[in-house]
């Protein structure tokens, strides 16, 4: 097919778009099932029915075209991120009691698509998060880890009645192979910290195997080679990954080299908890983010070096959420301030290009 002038590559439309974004998580995904379960899979397909549910309700509400509208991909993408990011055993009414917030409150309130203000999924996850903290930390161990296997049976048992199909709570099946309630490697980190041990003594514990933990770094892995694809694709501006990366790094290098005892080296904050997915899939959504690209470069950092500070001193083991939230806020200031000079127009001391 034969473009017009002036010949430029047809952009994405906004469905290849989202189906591209969707696309690119399947390896994070399958590791995500693969260490902790098919609770994340069911996780996902409630978040999907409750999100094109709830917008085609307010659609209607609206007077705006439902099809047309939903055939866009947008409220199944939110869907979808919020459905990775949640533990996969988090009760099923929690799933849409955050996913439908996100929709109504993050989303349709501003206009839809487009006008919002801040990430969806992440508003449904600080949400639930803030509303439910002890089930929004009851991750599962992995499965090497896990004292007891979780059959398919018993995942859907815990997600839609709170207990086994043996009629056990879900502290039995966070009960590790020690004996012990396991928590992610950035909570347990965070807990022995304040009990007064040093991060090499931390590190001796089983689950700290690797990078950042055992099956977190396979996640993230994961999700990085996903992210690789949509740079590839250009479905999202390298900047953005580039900067959360590089302030992630900066920050805690200089934390480690004032005190290597009592904070996490750059390696275990790149491969721990939500690091890749928030990078690649979260912070490079063109709504929400930053759109010049000095402004890409201050967002992204500025998700790094908050998503440390948090994890560091703050009171939440992960932080992408609330960092990519805070730098929502800031971006009209960003790309007001970071605007690039009109093509034609020179900077002449002394004189206004106005």
């Amino acid at each position: 097919m034969i473009l017009s002038s002036p010949f430029a590559k047809k952009p994405n439309s906004v469905t290849a778009v989202m189906l591209w974004v969707i696309v690119a998580s399947l390896p994070g995904l399958a590791a995500l099932i693969y260490f902790f379960g098919i609770g994340v899979l069911i996780n996902i397909s409630i978040a999907s029915i409750t999100a094109l549910a709830t917008e085609a309700i307010i659609l209607r509400i609206r007077k705006r075209p439902v099809s047309a509208t939903l055939i866009d991909g947008s409220a199944l993408l939110t869907a979808w991120l919020i459905g990775l990011a949640l533990p996969p055993l988090l009760p099923w009414w929690m799933t849409i009691l955050g996913t439908s917030f996100a929709i109504v409150f993050a989303k349709q309130v501003y206009g839809g698509l487009g006008n919002n203000l801040f990430n969806p999924a992440m508003v449904a996850y600080v949400l639930l998060l803030i509303s439910f903290p002890v089930e929004m930390t009851a991750w599962i161990p992995p499965t090497e880890l896990a004292g007891q296997s979780l059959s398919l049976a018993d995942t859907f048992s815990y997600i839609f009645t709170g207990t086994s199909s043996q009629g056990y709570d879900i502290n039995f099946i966070r009960q590790g192979v020690d004996g012990f309630t396991m928590a992610t490697p950035l909570d347990h980190v965070k807990t022995e910290l304040s009990q007064g041990y040093r991060i090499q003594e931390i590190k001796v514990h089983e689950m700290m195997t690797g990078l950042s933990g055992i099956g977190w770094q396979w996640v993230n892995l994961g999700f990085l080679f996903g992210g690789v694809i949509l740079l590839f694709r250009k479905v999202a501006a390298w900047q953005i990954p580039a900067g959360v990366l590089l302030g992630i790094l900066s920050m805690s290098l200089i934390l480690n080299v004032l005190n290597p005892d009592a904070y996490l080296s750059p390696a275990f904050h790149w491969f721990a908890g939500a690091t890749m997915m928030g990078a690649f899939f979260i912070a490079t959504d063109p709504v929400t983010a930053s759109t010049t690209k000095k402004g890409r470069w201050l967002f992204g950092l500025g998700i790094g070096v908050i998503t440390v500070l948090i994890r560091t001193f703050g009171g939440y083991p992960d932080a992408i959420a609330f960092a990519v939230l805070l730098m929502n806020m800031t971006v009209p200031m960003l790309d007001y301030y970071t605007q690039p000079r009109t093509y034609g127009h020179t900077k002449t001391k002394g004189v206004s290009n106005e």
